[in-house]
């Protein structure tokens, strides 16, 4: 049975590593800490601890990281850029399909990737754990995925396929839907809806069709 969604499992991303030798410092910082968050949680990360489980002096991280916003900044922003390469490759996949497939594509590939790396989501749907404002990385991440929905979404409505509506709109429902769905499986909640975690994407899926199911111009 499929481990809770408040307890997740280890990232597929980020190999485990237990003792720092040589090589990128940065990089081990940011293994470190998603480690760290899913074994005791987001309140126990600091920068002081994430070095401490490296092996490396308290002093060295700070070259890198002056604060823990700091460091959970560069661990949305790692994770954030592999969803964007994981929604670009689902679209490229589905390129023959229409624009709804392709933007359901989209949706699934977003869906997948929560359920592969919750530890990874609480980070970056959490805007006061970063420094989202500051991040160029995170903005442009986010805006060429919004950007991505809008065009899918603005093709379908010039080829009649969707029932006429504020695309600015669409879109932030579509957002809020993939995003409580997505929230709702990392806290835990599906459980008191007959949900089981492991079937968060056959979840999603029922969500997505009801509201892709709206959007449809009548035949």
């Amino acid at each position: 049975m499929p481990r809770p969604a408040t307890k997740p499992r280890a990232s597929r991303i980020y190999p485990r590593r237990r003792r720092y030798h040589h090589g990128n410092l940065k990089q081990a910082l940011i293994d470190a800490t998603v480690h760290l968050i899913e074994e005791e949680g987001l309140e126990k990360v600091t920068v002081r601890e994430a070095a401490k489980r490296l092996g490396v002096s308290s002093g060295a991280p700070f070259r890198h990281f002056a604060s823990k916003r700091e460091l959970l900044t560069a661990v949305a922003e790692q994770t954030t850029r592999f969803l964007r390469d994981e929604v670009l490759k689902a679209i490229a996949e589905h390129a023959d399909e229409g624009p709804l497939e392709r933007f359901r594509a989209l949706g699934d590939a977003y869906m997948r990737w929560v359920t592969q790396h919750p530890t990874q989501f609480r980070v970056v749907s959490d805007r006061s754990l970063v420094d989202f404002a500051g991040s160029e990385s995170l903005r442009r991440d986010n805006d060429e995925m919004r950007s991505l929905m809008h065009t899918l979404l603005q093709e379908a409505q010039e080829r009649g396929l969707l029932r006429a509506a504020d695309l600015n709109a669409i879109v932030l429902t579509a957002r809020a839907a993939a995003y409580g769905v997505a929230r709702m499986y990392v806290d835990g909640h599906f459980a008191q809806w007959g949900v089981d975690d492991g079937d968060a994407e056959r979840a999603f899926d029922s969500v997505f069709d009801v509201f892709v199911a709206g959007l449809r111009a009548a035949n």
